[in-house]
């Protein structure tokens, strides 16, 4: 009896304990409620929920374990390789602009073979700079000055120009008669002072130069002061009040105690030499103004305008010369060779020169006039040694000959019905005339170099502006500029000094 009651004892035990394990339910027994029951039912769903968490949490882990594994791959391999998708720094697709290195090398080098340029020159011709000598390419006969006197001469034009237009504006000249006097006077202008350069023995070619280039800067301003006081007639019998132009008004911070001039106003001595003095070509009732004069801006830009030109006489006298007269021998004879080689060897001297005296006069000189008339637009040039055509080389060197150009004959010439092309094509042949007429007169001859090649930049224009583009376009524009207009001026250079070679020889 122990022993059967021992062993059901232990067995009820083992599925008790069976039981637990399995979480299975059992049926209430022994006065056990359903409550009871629910709470051992929310005790095993509890459990297999943790379980599940569990499972959850190692899947994470397992996957965290193979991303760092993958990623200390990855850095292994990057750290481990040295190549990549990438261009070269040649390349327009690598995107990469920064050249200052290369532009200081080109700098380096064009000092040191111009160092050595001048080295030669001064191991075989010496020290040929002569300041004293400067004085005889102005002047021939000390007591006879023909080229000052021309430039005074110059305000009888200015005078006329101002009494016409005060006549007209008071109704005592009709339209037609003022017309008539303008284009007398102007045309007067261009050929009295050639006269006088190519009769007068003593007038040399520099006074000649100097002389017809003020009389061209003073026929561009005479017919902008005609045509914009024309323009003020048509708009006071409009009933205009004022001239409105957009820029012809200065800003308000410029205009404190300072009227705006309207028509016939203008019409003074003092506003017609403001005009007459002022660096640009267009004339305004009202210019804008600066507000002071900067000492040290104008200090700086009269040092360079002095040293500039002394720099500029030095290597004339120092380079060009010396090369000119080696010239002379291949010239007579014709040698093609030998004088493409001159030439080519003058080119970039002249070249240089040039470049100097642009500076020299559009930002030194023009800058240094209008500070001192507090004349507010200083907009001489633009970025043209970017230029990428031709035409816009043309537009963007000589700002004040361009506005010019635009304003009172490229436009009117539009406004009457001519073509684009014609009218461009009229533009350059004014151009080109007056290149002729400043190189030509001076050194009594005449070879049409010049004319012919401000001609040829019409065909070099089309033929760059369609075929060429961005740095191509460039190259073009920078040897048309080398070997293109100054080229030209070598050639009246050279024929100068051979025909005054052969007749002192004769």
């Amino acid at each position: 009896m122990g022993d059967s009651e021992a062993t059901g004892t232990l067995t009820r035990r083992r599925r008790a304990t069976f039981a637990a394990r399995r979480g299975v339910s059992l049926l209430p027994m022994n006065g056990r409620s359903a409550a009871g029951c629910h709470s051992s039912v929310t005790a095993d769903i509890n459990g297999d929920n943790s379980q599940g968490k569990q499972e959850l949490s190692l899947e994470t882990a397992r996957s965290k374990s193979k991303s760092e594994k993958k990623k200390r791959r990855n850095d292994l391999t990057d750290r481990l390789s040295c190549h990549r998708t990438q261009e070269s720094l040649l390349c327009s697709a690598s995107g990469y602009n920064n050249y200052r290195g290369i532009l200081n090398w080109c700098v380096v080098m064009l000092v040191l073979s111009n160092a050595r340029l001048f080295l030669e020159n001064l191991l075989r011709y010496g020290v040929l700079v002569d300041p004293i000598q400067v004085i005889s390419l102005f002047l021939k006969d000390p007591y006879s000055w023909p080229a000052a006197c021309l430039v005074i001469a110059s305000n009888v034009f200015i005078l006329v120009a101002l009494y016409t237009e005060r006549q007209l504006s008071k109704g005592s000249f009709s339209e037609l008669v003022g017309f008539l006097v303008h284009c007398i006077n102007m045309a007067i202008m261009l050929t009295f002072p050639a006269a006088l350069v190519l009769l007068v023995p003593s007038m040399t070619p520099v006074g000649g130069a100097f002389t017809l280039g003020t009389y061209t800067i003073l026929f561009l301003k005479l017919y902008s002061y005609k045509d914009v006081n024309m323009w003020c007639r048509e708009l006071s019998t409009a009933k205009a009040k004022t001239l409105a132009r957009s820029l012809s008004c200065p800003s308000a911070q410029h205009l404190k105690g300072n009227r705006e001039v309207c028509y016939p106003g203008n019409l003074t001595i003092r506003d017609m030499y403001y005009f007459v003095f002022a660096p640009t070509l267009c004339y305004e009732l009202n210019f804008p103004r600066s507000p002071n004069i900067r000492m040290g801006f104008l200090l700086r830009r009269l040092f360079e305008m002095l040293f500039l030109i002394q720099l500029l006489v030095g290597l004339t006298q120092q380079w060009i010369i010396p090369i000119i007269q080696s010239s002379m021998k291949p010239l007579e004879d014709m040698d093609l060779s030998r004088m493409t080689e001159r030439l080519l060897r003058l080119a970039v001297p002249n070249h240089l020169l040039w470049l100097m005296f642009f500076y020299w006069y559009f930002h030194s000189s023009m800058n240094f006039t209008a500070e001192l008339l507090r004349f507010g637009d200083r907009q001489f040039y633009r970025d043209w040694w970017n230029s990428e055509t031709v035409t816009y080389f043309w537009q963007n060197w000589n700002i004040p000959v361009h506005k010019w150009c635009l304003r009172h004959f490229y436009k009117p010439l539009l406004r009457k019905g001519f073509s684009k092309i014609v009218s461009q094509s009229a533009v350059f042949f004014l151009s080109a005339f007056f290149h002729e007429y400043l190189v030509s007169v001076p050194l009594r001859m005449f070879r049409l170099w010049a004319f012919m090649g401000m001609m040829a930049q019409l065909p070099l224009a089309w033929i760059a502006g369609r075929f060429l583009r961005g740095a191509y376009g460039n190259a073009a524009v920078w040897i048309s500029i080398i070997i293109g207009q100054p080229f030209a001026v070598l050639m009246y250079v050279h024929d100068y000094y051979v025909l005054n070679y052969r007749e002192e020889s004769e």
